[in-house]
């Protein structure tokens, strides 16, 4: 099945959340936190994103 713009951006998030938690547990530092700053609306922006783009993923991958 040949991936969309949207499966790209879906898997790029889920990488970038990914390697966030990465860092966050052998390193106790948080990088989206770290660029954005604490508590923020970007911050809370990038973690929805990466949750719908979760979401996302679990559908296309169900969806056969």
């Amino acid at each position: 099945m040949k991936k969309t713009t949207l499966d790209w951006i879906a898997l790029i998030l889920l990488v970038i959340g990914g390697l966030n938690w990465l860092l966050i547990g052998v390193f106790q530092w948080n990088l989206v936190d770290a660029i954005f700053g604490a508590a923020s609306v970007v911050s809370s922006i990038v973690y929805i994103l990466v949750g719908v783009s979760a979401l996302y993923t679990i559908y296309y991958l169900t969806k056969n």
